[in-house]
C-alpha cells in the first residue's frame, strides 16, 4: 500500500519475481483498509505517509477488522514518533525503503508467522524514547504478576535485542521452547508482536 505508482509497481515485479502472491494493491489508507476487509491477505506491505487516512490509523483499523492479517511497515521515515506510532498501533515489522529485497522477503516471512522484523537501528531509537517517558508501575506488576521467572528471563533478552536462536542459545533452550515462551508472554500481556512486548519491557523498567 503505497501512493506512488511507480514504487508500487516496481515491488510488486519485485516481490512477484520472489515467488510472493500479492493479493491487491492501494495507494491510499482507507483503500488499504477496504482491500484488507475483501481479501484479508496474510501480510500487508504499508507505507505511513498516504493521502486521506494516515498509515498508523489503517494499520489500527485493520488489527481490528482481521487481526490475522499482519502489518509490515515500508516507509522514508524514521522519526521516532512515526516508528513508535506505527508499532503500537499494531505494525508487525519496520523497514525503510532502502532495505534490500532480501531483508523485504525476510520482513514478510517473519510478519506471516506473527513474528516482527524491525531492524535494529529503528529498534534501538524506539526503546530510547521509551525509556525517556515515564516508567508505568502497572507494566511491572503486570510483568511480576502474570509471567514465570524462565517467561521475565525471555522478555529482558527480547528488550535487548536478541533474536530467538540468541535467546535459545543464552538459556540453553530449544528455539522451539523460545517461540512457546514467547507466546505465553504475547498472550499473558495481551500484546501483538515482540517489539511490543520490548517496549512494555522498557517501559516496565525491567530493562
Amino acid at each position: 500500500m503505497d501512493d506512488h505508482d511507480l514504487f508500487r509497481t516496481g515491488l510488486r515485479n519485485l516481490l512477484e519475481e520472489r515467488g510472493v502472491q500479492i493479493a491487491g494493491e492501494a495507494g491510499a489508507g482507507d483503500a488499504a483498509v477496504r482491500l484488507v476487509r475483501e481479501l484479508a491477505p496474510e501480510v500487508v506491505v504499508m507505507d505511513l505517509h498516504m493521502p486521506g487516512m494516515s498509515g498508523v490509523e489503517a494499520i489500527k483499523q485493520i488489527a481490528s477488522i482481521a487481526p490475522l492479517t499482519r502489518v509490515l511497515v515500508l516507509t522514508l521515515s524514521d522519526q521516532d514518533d512515526d516508528v513508535l506510532d506505527a508499532i503500537m498501533a499494531g505494525a508487525c515489522g519496520y523497514l525503510l525503503k532502502d532495505a534490500s529485497v532480501d531483508e523485504l522477503i525476510r520482513g514478510i516471512e517473519a510478519a506471516a508467522v506473527g513474528e516482527a522484523l524491525v531492524s535494529p537501528a529503528i529498534a534501538g531509537k524506539v526503546l530510547q524514547q521509551v525509556r525517556a517517558t515515564t516508567a508505568s508501575p502497572e507494566a511491572a506488576e503486570t510483568i511480576r504478576t502474570e509471567l514465570s521467572e524462565r517467561e521475565i528471563d525471555v522478555l529482558k533478552l527480547i528488550a535487548n535485542g536478541n533474536d530467538n536462536a540468541m535467546i535459545a542459545a543464552e538459556l540453553h533452550i530449544s528455539p522451539k521452547t523460545v517461540k512457546n515462551h514467547i507466546s505465553n508472554i504475547l498472550m499473558k500481556l495481551q500484546i501483538e508482536n515482540r517489539i511490543q512486548a520490548a517496549v512494555f519491557a522498557v517501559r516496565s523498567g525491567l530493562v
